[in-house]
């Protein structure tokens, strides 16, 4: 539990505006909010069985994942990975007696990278929702390496 609070206390409430809106364009940005995030877990690292390893992994890590936006490669490559053809609810308006939309199967597969580029998701998804993936995404990877850290290092 303390690794959550500490996670989003270093995501949150301590990332300026300046840090969030820059960190993936530049290196001081990203590094700065590295630091910052890194700080509330030295609280956690003297039990861990390199305390030093610990931090210097969590510090590098939110770094480079955040800097490079890594999560929406690990979206796309999750998206990609999956079948080529699926179900969807039909948006256009015509409704089905039994659920009030029509299902169809459709041949949608996921579409190259550069597509996706902003969120690993196409351009055709509800932007609000492919954000808000792309966060869960990017903070689960923080939470298991953050974990694996403070774990094992």
């Amino acid at each position: 539990m303390e690794q959550l609070i500490l996670h989003l206390v270093g995501d949150y409430l301590t990332q300026s505006d300046w840090m969030a809106q820059n960190k993936t364009k530049a290196f001081w940005p990203a590094w700065v909010h590295a630091l910052v995030y890194s700080g509330p877990f030295l609280l956690l690292t003297g039990g861990a069985p390199n305390p030093l390893g610990a931090i210097t992994t969590i510090l590098i890590t939110h770094f480079i994942i955040d800097r490079f936006r890594l999560a929406r490669y690990v979206v796309w490559l999750k998206n990609w990975s999956g079948p080529a053809k699926a179900w969807y609810r039909d948006p256009s308006g015509v409704t089905d007696v039994d659920n009030g939309v029509v299902e169809r199967f459709c041949n949608q597969p996921t579409p190259p990278f550069a597509e996706c580029s902003v969120t690993g998701y196409p351009p055709n998804r509800a932007a609000w929702l492919s954000v808000w993936l792309l966060i869960i995404a990017d903070n689960t990877l923080h939470l298991m390496i953050n974990y694996a850290a403070l774990r094992w290092l």
